[in-house]
């Protein structure tokens, strides 16, 4: 600590006003943030390996230079153990997406917003970063290779699969792990691979901007492993629509750096790495939580056999040992599912704690609205002429679906029917001879059949279904009509009918 107030005075010229250690997870460095009397910051950091220091400094000064996101190096101590970076600030993308997490992964808006920055940068920052990178700098090793996999994938052997007591062939489950490693470095890829990219490792500015740290791990090897550790990221509970969407985000913005393989071939060899990356991470937790008594590794352990779970049900992957022993893995006892009560978001959103509607099981509980359960539907179906306006609603709602029927044949064009309306037996007759009013009104039945029995599951009390016309008198009279038989016919529910131009309201109960 001392060294590095030295290195401080050094840069500085003068000693700092205020020092704070911060915060550590999984790292052997020691960081904190030194603030100069006039309150600037920058954070110090101690570390015991000079190679791991070296690799940060050298990577930084080349993704500097490609002006990439990422911290300064302000200075360095001679022996490398030592070195000042620009102080990024204390938001991490991890925090500021904090309570989305917290609610089971319902996330909103804004927070997706800044996971989708995130995602896009990546592919800049892997293909970019590698550009003239003199990989021999990297630490502990230039490239992702064979034997790297093999060592991590006997980490989670040693590290957890032998602490969880769980009985396996030692040569039959080696076997498949040098057939794993051998598949996950078929593909030749010249990109930076960052290796721990997770929301931690992610620094925010004001404006909502990422920044990377903790890349000094990172070595030549394939863009599919960032990915994964990101989105499959044990903690974080991504939904599989959120992770889906991410993908996608992600595969867009590769086409802007590299050719890119189909999409069938990119999702084949992302799951491959999903896997390897689950094993790694539980090897990681296992040593951590196991050995070193880390909490936070220990609680990420049961999220982490989720993971697992959820992958093995995809059954695609040819190592059929492996499989059948990480299988018998997820059901031992200790690892049984436990369901979690919803919890409430701080931000002022609300989850369900019970199934007010079905969703998909491996979204997570839904948020929902202060309308839910209220009580009985009640539908209210209208006819207007559009010459006079959409009809108003008066629930409070905001109004509901309005459709134009006057793509349909118009009776009202001939003399016979110009005084009746679509009550009469003559208009019904020519309406349904004719046969476009059928046809519209199948599109109709199917949205509001889907709607109404939505809304009869979350218990809202209102929904508001208006058909407009020329004149208000024939084809809207016709529809609303017919729309609010079939649906009290089909639902039983109560019905109220307005044909608004004709002054005919009545109510089917």
């Amino acid at each position: 600590m001392q060294k590095l107030l030295e290195l401080y005075k050094q840069w500085a010229g003068a000693e700092p006003a205020r020092v704070e250690k911060l915060p550590v997870a999984g790292s052997n460095r020691d960081y904190y943030r030194l603030a100069a009397t006039d309150g600037s910051t920058v954070v110090g950091v101690v570390g015991t390996s000079r190679d791991e220091n070296h690799a940060f400094i050298y990577l930084t000064n080349h993704f500097a230079k490609r002006r990439l996101p990422v911290p300064a190096v302000l200075a360095v101590s001679d022996d490398e153990l030592r070195y000042l970076q620009t102080d990024l600030g204390s938001v991490s993308l991890f925090d500021a997406i904090a309570g989305g997490r917290a609610a089971g992964g319902r996330y909103t808006v804004k927070e997706k917003e800044l996971l989708i920055r995130t995602i896009r940068e990546l592919p800049n920052f892997q293909v970019r970063g590698a550009r003239d990178l003199d990989f021999s700098n990297c630490y502990p090793q230039p490239e992702f290779d064979e034997d790297s996999v093999l060592f991590d994938l006997n980490y989670f052997k040693y590290c957890f699969l032998k602490a969880a007591d769980l009985d396996f062939h030692e040569l039959k489950l080696e076997a498949n792990f040098r057939l794993f490693a051998k598949d996950l470095t078929s593909e030749p890829c010249d990109s930076f691979l960052y290796r721990d990219f997770q929301a931690r490792n992610v620094m925010l500015d004001d404006a909502g901007n990422p920044y990377f740290i903790d890349y000094q791990g990172g070595r030549k090897g394939p863009y599919y492993y960032d990915l994964a550790s990101f989105l499959w990221q044990a903690s974080a509970k991504y939904s599989h629509k959120l992770r889906r969407e991410l993908v996608a985000e992600y595969y867009q913005s590769l086409k802007n750096y590299v050719e890119v393989p189909s999409v069938r071939h990119f999702v084949n060899r992302l799951s491959l790495f999903v896997l390897f990356r689950t094993l790694q991470v539980l090897g990681a937790y296992g040593f951590r939580g196991y050995f070193e008594r880390k909490k936070h590794f220990i609680d990420s352990i049961p999220p982490a056999i989720q993971n697992l779970r959820e992958l093995l049900e995809l059954d695609c992957f040819p190592y059929p040992y492996m499989v059948d022993m990480l299988r018998r893995l997820t059901e031992l006892p200790q690892f049984a599912r436990i369901e979690q009560p919803a919890l409430s978001r701080a931000d002022g959103y609300r989850t369900a704690g019970s199934n007010v509607y079905e969703a998909h099981p491996q979204d997570g509980p839904a948020t929902f609205s202060k309308y839910d359960g209220k009580g009985p539907l009640v539908v209210r179906v209208f006819s207007f002429s559009f010459r006079n306006g959409i009809p108003e609603d008066e629930s409070g709602n905001g109004g509901g679906y309005v459709f134009d029927c006057r793509g349909t044949h118009n009776p009202g064009r001939y003399e016979p029917y110009k005084k009746l309306t679509g009550l009469d037996e003559p208009v019904i007759r020519f309406l349904e001879d004719d046969g476009e009013i059928l046809a519209f009104l199948d599109s109709v039945y199917e949205l509001a059949d889907a709607h109404v029995d939505r809304y009869m599951q979350r218990g809202f009390t209102d929904l508001m279904f208006s058909f407009g016309c020329t004149g208000g008198q024939h084809r809207s009279v016709y529809s609303a009509q017919h729309l609010a038989e079939h649906i009290h016919g089909k639902f039983g529910i109560e019905v109220r009918i307005c044909h608004r131009e004709q002054d005919i309201c009545f109510t089917l109960k």
